[in-house]
């Protein structure tokens, strides 16, 4: 009884009850998800069933954290996840047709990217086919499994024949300009792209000397062989002036002896990614006819192999397909879509084809990525959900709904780790369109209580927010921070209709939507309305100043890689295709596009505003940031540009980078965070 006093008097000193509290808030904290763990989280991607069903190969990557970078390497495990092991340095494997080999790329000799054979019996000797100055793409095996095709860049410097005065010797004169004469001369995270274009080659798959079947001044993307060996069909826009032809393209067979090109398709809009029957009698793809829509969902058309009799096949069926693949008796179409916020797997009966042909597949709250289909029906892919970082899964068609896991990749940094429960809202907008949402809540969360939001937007902005795992995310949550998030109008996954809605009205709309979103989280009462706060990149960006510029019940902002001024943004942006999303160009008349820029409501901003962007930025380049922080500047509101190094578009790509990413945002939110008694304004007009 004494030794039980003095444990009760211990227990009340001050001392010990500040210990006692110090364990319980240190159980706390590792409990929740840190930025710590980010260097340890693991990726798997791309598994590929081998011929006969009986392995997987899969890329699996991780992070250099000495040299801040991500590195990829091939595993391979049994097909029902036994004896899952490291085979090699690389990615982007695909079996030979024998199931005897893998072709893959990797770092190799002389530099840069080159592709690789390795035999997979015992010994499994390598062999390095290739030593190409450019990388390799595409890679695909012939049908008899004697040679390789892929897709690189042929260099073509444009020199114009000046004779310059002869050089004193010992001179350092400034090197030569460079000289850019295409309408679409450079991309975001690539760089200058008028040095060549994109040839497809062939390699025997014993190594030797590439040989290209493609020639001209234009781009060829794809390799897809028909199942003779005698053709590779691939698509481009073959013609003079394929620059100014929007959204164009055109599906094309080469021979491969001879490399004469035929065209086997011929309409106005994009058509894509072919795909040969089994039989080689037929050709599925994906194709839009041509509008100044900014967004129409993809159709599913079938020709002959020689481009005779194209129909639609997927009749209205609205959404995108992806990835194509014949079922192996040529009976049907596999593919992914996505839908309201998931993805699964669709399957499209070639025999009587109708408008409500498209079937479903599987099914679940999950965003499923099926990436190969044995002969006998056997799936593989990669499957993330809300709490479930991606991992391989498979399942078989015939019982779809048993999806087994297959690899659990994160689950030991994620162990004892408690994550923000996160669900779903719909609501509807001001003018009756019906949005649909999630936030995520703070583990231990307590409805009683008033936290402080995040509202996240999307960019593209036609893209789609889905039901995924998002570590960010789930570390602000574990930070204190509700996250909300939503599919603004415009949005993918919802149809044609849905998605055009912002059509020559972007980005006003989707303000309507996003406020709908913190109005309806707002009804559950456990938001502190004094402490919210708004952030997205690139389209998020721009709508993020948007936003700003409507109204102040925000407490900060982060505006990252936004589009502040659509006049200068359309011609320095790395794609002319942004002219088209006007009514009129902006020579013919400015004012479309000055009213639907943040810059024309500068003057109303009073929100502290963080911006972004990363300095080799090409898609929403640096100076529509440096122009949106000299107008907050000019005006005093308070405000920082972060030049984020070592990034193109989008501030997260280099690890170190992602972390600051998230220290930032909740270092600037948390600076501005208001006091108790700090009331908001309405909507500014």
């Amino acid at each position: 009884m004494r030794r039980l006093l003095v444990a009760f008097a211990l227990a009340s000193c001050p001392a010990v009850i500040a210990a006692q509290n110090a364990i319980t808030q240190n159980n706390v904290a590792n409990d929740r998800l840190t930025l710590d763990l980010y260097w340890e989280l693991e990726t798997v991607s791309d598994p590929q069933l081998s011929p006969d069903g009986s392995q997987i190969i899969y890329t699996r990557g991780w992070i250099d954290k000495v040299n801040d970078k991500r590195e990829s390497s091939l595993w391979v495990m049994h097909a029902d996840g036994g004896k899952n092991r490291f085979l090699v340095r690389g990615s982007n494997a695909r079996w030979s047709p024998t199931g005897d080999r893998i072709v893959y790329t990797a770092q190799g000799e002389p530099k840069g990217s080159q592709i690789f054979v390795r035999y997979m019996d015992a010994e499994g000797a390598v062999s390095q086919i290739t030593r190409v100055d450019k990388s390799p793409a595409n890679v695909a095996w012939a049908p008899d499994g004697q040679s390789i095709a892929f897709a690189m860049e042929v260099e073509k410097k444009n020199n114009w024949p000046i004779k310059m005065p002869e050089r004193p010797e010992g001179a350092k004169w400034t090197e030569s300009p460079r000289i850019v004469e295409r309408l679409d001369y450079r991309q975001d995270g690539q760089g200058f792209n008028d040095d060549g274009f994109r040839h497809l080659f062939v390699v025997p798959a014993t190594g030797g000397t590439p040989r290209q079947l493609t020639n001209g001044d234009w781009d060829h993307n794809g390799v897809e062989w028909t199942p003779d060996g005698k053709q590779i069909l691939f698509t481009s826009l073959r013609i003079a002036d394929a620059d100014y032809q929007h959204r164009e393209s055109e599906i094309y067979a080469v021979t491969v002896e001879t490399g004469a090109i035929a065209q086997l398709t011929n309409r106005k809009g994009p058509d894509n990614g072919p795909k040969v029957s089994p039989d080689g009698k037929l050709v599925a793809y994906t194709g839009i006819d041509a509008s100044r829509n900014t967004w129409t969902d993809s159709k599913v058309y079938v020709m002959n192999i020689d481009g005779s009799n194209p129909h639609l096949v997927s009749g209205n069926w609205d959404r995108s397909p992806q990835a194509l693949q014949w079922k192996a008796d040529g009976s049907g179409l596999y593919f992914t879509a996505q839908d309201t916020g998931v993805q699964n797997l669709y399957v499209l009966p070639m025999a009587g084809v109708r408008g409500d042909a498209v079937q479903q597949v599987t099914k679940g709250t999950h965003m499923l990525t099926t990436s190969s289909i044995s002969k006998t029906g056997k799936a593989v892919g990669v499957s993330t959900s809300f709490q479930a970082p991606p991992d391989i899964v498979t399942y078989d068609i015939a019982s779809p709904q048993n999806i087994k896991q297959l690899t659990w990749v994160n689950d030991d940094i994620l162990k004892g780790k408690k994550l923000g429960d996160v669900k779903e809202i719909t609501y509807t907008s001001a003018d009756g369109l019906k949005i649909q949402g999630w936030y995520i809540t703070p583990p231990g969360f307590d409805a009683t209580r008033k936290y402080p939001m995040q509202l996240h937007i999307h960019g593209g902005p036609h893209s789609m927010y889905g039901v995924g795992f998002n570590y960010g995310w789930q570390e602000q949550a574990a930070n204190g921070y509700v996250v909300l998030y939503s599919n603004p109008r415009g949005s993918t996954g919802y149809g044609s209709a849905f998605g055009n809605q912002i059509n020559n009205a972007y980005p006003s709309k989707d303000y309507d939507d996003l406020m709908g979103s913190v109005d309806e989280l707002l009804k559950k009462g456990f938001i502190d309305e004094r402490n919210m706060f708004v952030t997205g990149c690139s389209g998020g960006g721009v709508l993020t100043a948007w936003i700003v510029g409507k109204t102040d019940r925000f407490a900060a902002a982060s505006a990252n890689c936004p589009v502040i001024d659509w006049v200068s943004f359309v011609g320095t942006t790395d794609s002319a295709g942004w002219y088209y999303n006007f009514e009129k160009l902006p020579w013919e008349d400015p004012a479309e596009h000055f009213r639907r820029s943040p810059l024309s409501y500068v003057g109303n901003v009073k929100t502290p505003t963080m911006l972004m962007t990363g300095v080799q930025d090409l898609r929403t380049p640096m100076p529509q940031t440096e122009m949106f922080y000299s107008a907050l500047k000019m005006r005093k509101v308070p405000t920082a540009m972060l030049r984020m190094n070592n990034e193109w578009h989008g501030t997260t790509t280099t690890p170190s980078n992602f972390i600051r990413t998230q220290l930032y945002l909740r270092y600037w939110f948390d600076k501005y965070k208001r006091a108790p008694g700090v009331t908001t304004t309405a909507v500014q007009q």
